[in-house]
């Protein structure tokens, strides 16, 4: 008699136990690093949900999971959690994330969703699916409206505010301010049944959407502008460039004009007069340039050169270091590191990870480059796409 093989759950009931002594620890922690006013959900206490948030600091998934919600969220989240060897073991056990690989429709994420909703267990993630650089969101993945309708659970939309202020993606401290947390939204499954994804999508996206230059907050800390170059490498008068950060001040290292970050977030020019009034409006304008720029010529000489170490990734294992330190060149069709010569033409996905390190999904593997602390992961990846749609004749998207 063939016997059936038991289904190991996701859901599980010390993922509770877990939230709940986390809460302990980290709620006083929180408030006191962030200065941050979570408001608690109390209304969801009883119900199964989908929280989708926008995404500003690196402990997003902290003020939703420890403070908000009353009961377990599993949370979507980077493949790059799930490399990290026995710290990654402690976290599938503790709180059971869902891996997903970023910038990418992956269908295992999708049935790990609706396995977790089956289960009875609510799903929390960021459609941006990446911090923003620049104090405006990023682009969502249209694939959500799909996984939305699919669920059939209340739509729950969580909103922060003033994150970008108080911790930079592309900064390491954070600055002295307030910030917020809270459900701004339900929306009931009934409300979207009959919406198109089209619809929906648009639905998610105003609601999401949260402008990071107009909240008319003011921030402080000595180091303002400190690692901007991390975000930053065209210059308003250069064209490509790069950039050297110190306190407040960040200088181009070609025409050595200077630009001071002050606490209300405004750009200010000194001894020049600055085009750009806030980091979104500087960003657009280099994203602009990139989308205008000509990669096939750029195939001799290389763009930019920074030294790196390199891994080669084993997917939700290990990474492997291959070389401690490597010269990296980006050239307008390929990637040179060392003797490895990295085509754009056999790379499906480039994508930036926290402040400074690049993924390169490659018909020969995942390499992950990681930088020094003043490392620009973000050109790498905005010329991987704009190569990739020029080669396709359309598109404006560069990977973020």
């Amino acid at each position: 008699m063939q016997t059936k093989t038991k289904t190991k759950k996701w859901v599980l009931f010390r993922h509770k136990v877990i939230t709940c002594l986390a809460y302990l620890v980290l709620y006083p922690w929180t408030k006191l690093k962030y200065h941050i006013d979570i408001q608690p959900a109390k209304e969801l206490k009883k119900r199964q949900c989908v929280v989708l948030m926008n995404h500003q600091t690196a402990f997003d998934q902290f003020f939703v999971s420890i403070a908000a919600f009353p009961r377990p969220q599993y949370f979507v989240a980077s493949e790059d959690l799930f490399n990290l060897g026995f710290l990654s073991k402690l976290l599938r056990w503790a709180v059971a994330p869902i891996p997903i690989k970023k910038q990418t429709t992956d269908i295992q994420a999708v049935k790990t969703c609706i396995k977790v909703a089956r289960e009875g267990g609510s799903i929390a993630l960021a459609p941006e699916g990446n911090r923003t650089f620049s104090g405006l969101p990023c682009h969502s993945n249209p694939a959500i409206t799909g996984l939305v309708k699919k669920l059939g659970l209340p739509v729950v939309i969580f909103r922060i505010e003033g994150g970008y202020g108080i911790h930079p993606r592309w900064s390491d401290v954070c600055r002295k301010g307030k910030m917020k947390a809270y459900v701004s939204r339900i929306i009931e499954p009934e409300e979207f049944a009959d919406l198109s994804k089209e619809e929906l999508y648009d639905l998610l996206q105003k609601e999401l959407f949260v402008d990071e230059t107009q909240n008319g907050q003011e921030f402080h800390h000595k180091r303002l502008a400190e690692y901007l170059e991390r975000a930053m490498y065209v210059c308003p008068w250069c064209g490509l460039a790069e950039f050297h950060s110190e306190g407040d001040i960040i200088t181009c290292k070609s025409c050595s004009r200077q630009i001071r970050y002050l606490p209300n977030q405004r750009l200010q020019g000194i001894g020049c007069d600055f085009p750009f009034p806030y980091m979104a409006q500087w960003y657009r304008y280099q994203e602009d340039y990139v989308n205008r720029l000509d990669t096939h010529a750029h195939i001799e000489n290389p763009l930019y050169q920074d030294t790196v170490m390199l891994s080669l990734v084993e997917p939700y294992k290990r990474k492997v270091v291959l070389e401690k330190s490597v010269r990296l060149a980006l050239y307008g069709n390929r990637l040179q590191m060392g003797q490895r010569t990295l085509f754009f033409s056999d790379c499906s996905v480039i994508t930036v990870l926290g402040k400074n390190k690049l993924n390169i999904y490659h018909a020969d593997g995942l390499f992950q480059v990681k930088g020094d602390s003043r490392f620009n992961a973000l050109k790498y990846m905005n010329i991987f796409y704009r190569h990739k749609n020029q080669m396709a004749g359309e598109g404006t998207f560069l990977g973020i």
